[in-house]
């Protein structure tokens, strides 16, 4: 399928693909739910509604730990059944503001790989969030050096990825977007003509999930990020 001495354009996605992220995240809803000690709702029944807040917030503000923390802050508003006070907003908000300054843990042989793929091929480095987070992550994760290009987005859709084929003369046929994200990484790639790699994590994000649609030959699936060696 692939030719590993044809020079080809990887796209490659950041968070959960290279390092671990929504772990971080799935930390502080849990501290959140022990903070909000709801009589009545199970774990399950607050992430609804927090998916709920997140699905309407994400089209204003965004995502990143700042966005998520304002989520939080909504969410207690709703659902507490005590006494709205300041203080207890400012602690909702700060399980997300922690996010920030959890440690950077990259996954299991992605360094190695991408020192791999760098001498063989056009690696880019294609994310969406808050450019400020998702700059210092780049930076905190010392992996900036093997991409040639660096691009942050709003949001990832087939629009975002026609737009940077366009701008980059990416030739589709030989250009693949490797990530564990199907709403993001994988169907919008295929939708724009792209070729994708699909990595699962266990821990994506809920709302990151989707049934990935069919891609007529134009789809790999990999158990670990490791596994690009053998294709590419």
């Amino acid at each position: 399928m692939m030719d590993g001495n044809f020079r080809q354009h990887l796209l490659i996605d950041a968070d959960d693909t290279l390092w671990e992220n929504n772990i971080y995240f799935e930390d502080a809803f849990e501290q959140f739910v022990e903070f909000l000690d709801h009589s009545s709702m199970s774990p399950t029944e607050i992430r609804v509604v927090l998916d709920e807040i997140e699905s309407a917030n994400i089209k204003i503000h965004g995502y990143g730990a700042a966005n998520f923390a304002r989520n939080l802050a909504q969410c207690y508003e709703r659902l507490t059944q005590r006494e709205i006070r300041d203080q207890d907003l400012r602690a909702a908000m700060s399980f997300a503001e922690r996010i920030l300054d959890c440690p950077m843990e990259l996954i299991a042989g992605v360094a190695e790989t991408l020192e791999y793929l760098a001498a063989r091929h056009e690696l880019t480095l294609f994310t969406k969030g808050h450019p400020e987070e998702q700059k210092l992550k780049i930076d905190r994760s010392g992996l900036g050096s093997y991409f040639g290009h660096t691009a942050i987005v709003r949001e990832k859709d087939a629009e975002a990825y026609a737009t940077l084929a366009r701008e980059r003369a990416l030739r589709t046929a030989h250009t693949w977007m490797v990530g564990n994200s199907p709403k993001s990484d994988i169907n919008p790639a295929l939708a724009a003509g792209l070729n994708a790699v699909y990595i699962p994590h266990p821990r994506t994000w809920g709302l990151e999930r989707e049934e990935i649609q069919s891609a007529n030959g134009r789809l790999l699936v990999l158990e670990n990020f490791a596994d690009l060696r053998r294709h590419f």
